[in-house]
C-alpha cells in the first residue's frame, strides 16, 4: 500500500501519486489476478515504466487469464512498436489500437481520443486517474523531475461497473444506469443520453457548493460557461481554488489557459501555478464531502470531446485526505495575483491569443 494511502477505516480505497509505487502496486495486483484483466491507457510505452507491465499481461496471458489492452493511437503513436503488440497477441492477449488512422476518416483520427487510463482486475479492483503508463511518472528513471500525479485503487463492487464502461467502449449499455456502489460513482464524459454529462455534473456541483471548490487540473481551459459558474460561486463567498502547472508539457494550452485568467481572477477565482514539476494530476473537491479522481481535465477535449472517466467518492475521511495532498501541493505553488497579471507585457498576449483560438483543438 502506498505511503499516500487513506485512512485504515477507508482502507478499500488508496491514493498514489508517485509513478514507481503506483506501478508497482499495479503490477502486484496484475500478478494475483486469476480470471480476467482489462487495461485500457491513453499512453502506453515501451520504455523502463512499460516493459515490466508487458511481461506480466504476457505472462497473465500465458497462465490462462482473459487479458484486455487497448491503448490511444495518437497517445501511444510511436512508444509501443508493432513488435511488441505482435508479441502480446502472440500470448493470448487481445490489443486494440483505438481508432487507428484511417483515409475514410482522417479527421476521427486527430480529434477524438481514449484518455481514459483504467486497469480492472477479475471485476474485484479497479485503478484510475491521471498516471499514463510511461517514464515520465518515474523517479528512477528521471529523477526529481518526474511528473506530478494521482491516481486511485478501488476495491470492491464498483469494479464491476469499471468491467462494464471498458467492455462497452466508456459508454453505459442500453437499459443499464449510472448507480453510487459505497458512495463511488464511476462517470464517464458522456453517455448515449447526455454528450457533456461531466461537464454538467461539475457546473451544478459548483452551484451547490457552500464553502470551498478545490480544482487540480494541468490543462485549463475552462469554457465559458465553467467561467461563469466558478466566478458566480467565488461571488457567493465560496473560496474558489484552481491549481495549475508552471511548467507544462503542452506550451500551447498552457497560453490557452492564461487566456482565462484575467476573467478568472477579476471574479474572486483564486489560480496557483504548481512550480516544482509538471503537474498531470486532474482532481476535483466540492466542500468536505464530494471528492473526485479521474482521467478528465477542465478544457473543451475532455467535456466534449474525448473519452473520460472519474471516480466520485461522497465520503468526508477520503475527502480529507484529498484535501490534505492537495494543500502540500498548493503551497509548492505560486499564486497569480489580478493587479500583477494585468500589467505584464502585452508581448505575452499575442501566445495567449493563439492559445484561446485553438482551444477546441487542444
Amino acid at each position: 500500500m502506498s505511503s499516500a494511502a487513506t485512512a485504515e477505516r477507508f482502507a478499500r480505497i488508496a491514493l498514489f501519486t508517485e509513478g514507481d509505487e503506483l506501478y508497482a502496486a499495479m503490477l502486484a495486483d496484475i500478478a494475483a489476478a486469476d480470471r480476467s484483466i482489462r487495461l485500457e491507457s491513453y499512453i502506453f510505452a515501451a520504455d523502463e515504466a512499460g516493459m515490466p507491465f508487458v511481461e506480466a499481461l504476457e505472462a497473465a496471458a500465458s497462465r490462462g487469464l482473459a487479458v484486455e489492452v487497448r491503448i490511444d493511437a495518437i497517445g501511444s503513436y510511436g512508444l509501443f512498436p508493432r513488435a511488441l503488440e505482435q508479441r502480446l497477441r502472440a500470448a493470448g492477449v487481445r490489443f486494440q489500437r483505438w481508432r487507428r488512422f484511417s483515409l475514410r476518416e482522417p479527421l476521427r483520427f486527430l480529434h477524438r481520443r481514449n484518455h481514459r487510463k483504467l486497469l480492472v482486475l477479475d471485476e474485484r479492483v479497479c485503478w484510475l486517474g491521471g498516471f499514463n503508463i510511461h517514464r515520465e511518472c518515474s523517479r528512477r528513471a528521471v529523477g526529481d523531475g518526474r511528473w506530478l500525479d494521482y491516481h486511485l485503487r478501488i476495491e470492491g463492487p464498483v469494479a464491476r461497473q469499471a468491467a462494464m464502461l471498458f467492455d462497452h467502449d466508456g459508454k453505459l449499455p442500453r437499459g443499464a444506469r449510472l448507480r453510487a456502489e459505497d458512495g463511488i460513482l464511476l462517470l464517464p464524459n458522456k453517455t448515449r443520453r447526455q454528450r457533456a454529462l461531466l461537464h454538467r455534473v461539475l457546473r451544478q456541483a459548483f452551484a451547490r457548493a457552500r464553502r470551498r471548490v478545490l480544482l487540480v487540473t494541468p490543462y485549463f481551459v475552462p469554457d465559458r460557461r465553467t467561467q461563469r459558474s466558478l466566478c458566480a460561486a467565488a461571488s457567493r463567498g465560496v473560496e474558489v481554488t484552481v491549481l495549475v502547472p508552471a511548467k507544462s508539457d503542452v506550451r500551447l494550452a498552457q497560453w490557452a489557459s492564461r487566456a482565462a485568467y484575467s476573467r478568472l481572477l477579476a471574479g474572486g477565482v483564486r489560480i496557483v501555478e504548481y512550480q516544482p514539476r509538471v503537474l498531470h494530476a486532474k482532481a476535483f473537491l466540492i466542500d468536505e464531502g464530494l471528492a473526485s479522481v479521474g482521467t478528465a481535465n477542465l478544457d473543451y477535449r475532455s467535456f466534449f470531446i474525448n473519452d473520460e472517466i472519474n471516480a466520485f467518492l461522497r465520503d468526508p475521511g477520503f475527502a480529507a485526505v484529498l484535501a490534505a495532498r492537495i494543500a502540500g501541493d498548493l503551497a509548492e505553488g505560486r499564486e497569480v495575483r489580478l493587479r500583477p497579471w494585468l500589467r505584464r507585457s502585452w508581448l505575452n498576449w499575442i501566445p495567449e491569443a493563439i492559445g484561446w483560438l485553438a482551444r477546441r483543438w487542444l
